[in-house]
C-alpha cells in the first residue's frame, strides 16, 4: 500500500494516548462497512497502545429520517472538534426524489465546506493476487501506483443552478462551473507537494479546449509548477485521460483535477484494483490538529442499499481508509502500516468477498468466499504492530 507522504512521526513509546474520532455510519452498507473499519481500528489501537474515543453521528439519509435534514450544525461542530472523521456512505433510492429540497448528499457538501476539506485523495494500487479481478489485461496493470487528487469545494457541484420548470417540451435547466485561482492554486500545490514524495510527476487534467474554467486551471497549474522545478508537469484533456487510464494506467503518478472530472476518473480507476470496494479515500484541507492533518476518511463506493445488512459488502476500502486516518490525522504510521499489511496478507491467503470472487470456477482453487464480518475477522487476526526500536 502506498504511503502518500511523511506525516507527523507519532508512534513514540509514550504514555497511553486517546484520540477523538467522529463516526458517521450513514446509509445502506455504510453501517456495515464502518462497523468493520471500527473493529480493525480498535484492534490496531489496542495492539499499538493507544485509545480511541468515538462520537457517533446520524447523518445523510438517516439524518433526514431522524431530524428532517441531512446534517445539523451540531454534527458539523462535532466533526470539527474531533481529531478525524470516519464515514461509511450516504444516500440511496429512498431519498432520490429529484424534486426534494433535502437530499443525503447535502451532508457531504456541508462537511467539506464546514471543515475546509478542499482535496480528496484517492490512491490506486494493484494487489498482485487480485490482478485477475480487473477487466484489464494483466500486463497493463504492471507498475500501477497512482494518486488521484480531486478538488472538492468548487465547480459544478457548488455553482449556481436553475432547476427545470414549465411544461414538457419547454423546460430548461442550467448549472454553472465556477472556479477562482485561489481554489485551484491550493489543490494543485498539494499535488506537487505529494508528487515530491512519490515519482515527481503531476498530470493536471482539464478541458481547456472548451471550458474557460479549465483554461484558468491550466494557467494556475503552470504558475504553481514553476515553483517545483524538480517535479514534471503534464497537461491532459479529460477525455484523453479517461482513455489513458485503461490503456496505460502505469504512466500516471499524481493526477490533479476539478471536482466533476475527479469524481468520474476516480470511479473509472477503481476497476484497475478489481472493485470499487477496494479503494480508500481521504478528504483534507490545510488545518492541523495536535496530531496531524484534520480530515474525513471514507471508501469511494456508494451506499449499495440492495446488499445492506446482508453481510455482503467488501469492507476493505473502509478499512484502508482507516489506515489513512491513522497515518495522516493521528500520526500513527506504524499502526497504519500494520493494517495495510494485514489486508494484503488476508488477500494473499485467499479471502474474497463476493465482488472479488472470480467468475471462472477454475481460478477459485485455494480461495475462501467470505462476507463482511469474516473478511474483517481475517484482517484483525493478521494485525501485527512493529514497535519503534529504543536505542539505549
Amino acid at each position: 500500500m502506498t504511503n502518500l507522504r511523511e506525516e507527523p512521526a507519532g508512534d513514540a513509546l509514550t504514555s497511553w494516548r486517546t484520540y477523538r474520532l467522529a463516526a458517521i455510519p450513514g446509509d445502506g452498507v455504510g453501517p456495515d462497512v464502518l462497523a468493520a473499519g471500527r473493529s480493525v481500528l480498535e484492534a490496531t489501537a489496542a495492539a499499538a497502545g493507544f485509545g480511541l474515543e468515538w462520537t457517533e453521528l446520524v447523518v445523510g439519509g438517516a439524518g433526514i429520517d431522524a431530524y428532517g435534514v441531512a446534517v445539523r450544525p451540531e454534527d458539523v461542530a462535532a466533526c470539527r472538534a474531533a481529531d478525524a472523521v470516519y464515514l461509511g456512505a450516504v444516500g440511496g433510492p429512498k431519498w432520490d426524489d429529484p424534486s426534494s429540497s433535502v437530499r443525503p448528499e447535502q451532508a457531504l457538501f456541508a462537511l467539506r465546506g464546514g471543515l475546509g476539506l478542499f482535496a480528496n485523495l484517492r490512491p490506486v494500487t494493484i494487489h498482485r493476487s487480485l490482478v485477475a479481478a480487473s477487466p484489464l489485461r494483466p500486463e497493463l496493470l504492471e507498475g500501477v501506483d497512482l494518486l488521484i487528487i480531486r478538488e472538492l469545494t468548487g465547480g459544478l457541484y457548488f455553482g449556481a443552478r436553475t432547476e427545470a420548470s414549465g411544461a414538457a417540451g419547454s423546460r430548461a435547466a442550467s448549472d454553472t462551473l465556477p472556479y477562482s485561482d485561489g481554489e485551484i492554486e491550493r489543490v494543485v500545490r498539494l499535488a506537487f507537494e505529494l508528487a515530491r514524495g512519490r515519482r515527481s510527476n503531476v498530470t493536471s487534467v482539464d478541458k481547456a479546449n472548451v471550458l474557460a474554467t479549465s483554461r484558468l486551471w491550466r494557467r494556475v497549474a503552470i504558475e504553481v509548477g514553476a515553483g517545483f522545478p524538480d517535479v514534471q508537469l503534464n497537461h491532459q484533456l479529460v477525455d484523453s485521460c479517461a482513455m489513458q487510464l485503461v490503456k496505460w494506467p502505469a504512466g500516471f503518478d499524481v493526477l490533479v483535477t476539478e471536482n466533476l472530472f475527479g469524481d468520474i476518473l476516480s470511479d473509472e480507476a477503481s476497476v484497475l484494483a478489481g472493485s470499487l470496494g477496494m479503494l480508500p479515500s481521504a478528504s483534507v484541507g490545510s488545518r492541523r490538529t495536535a496530531h496531524g492533518l484534520h480530515g474525513l476518511y471514507e471508501p469511494i463506493h456508494g451506499s449499495a442499499p440492495d446488499i445492506a445488512g446482508r453481510d455482503l459488502a467488501n469492507p476493505i476500502g473502509t478499512i484502508l481508509s482507516g489506515a489513512m486516518l491513522l497515518r495522516w490525522s493521528l500520526g500513527q504510521a506504524n499502526a497504519a502500516a500494520a493494517i495495510e499489511a494485514a489486508v494484503s496478507q488476508a488477500i494473499d491467503d485467499g479471502f474474497r468477498t463476493a465482488d472479488l470472487w472470480p467468475a471462472d470456477a477454475v481460478t477459485t482453487a485455494g480461495l475462501t468466499r467470505v462476507g463482511t464480518a469474516a473478511m474483517t475477522e481475517a484482517i484483525v487476526d493478521r494485525i501485527a504492530i512493529r514497535r519503534p526500536e529504543v536505542v539505549a
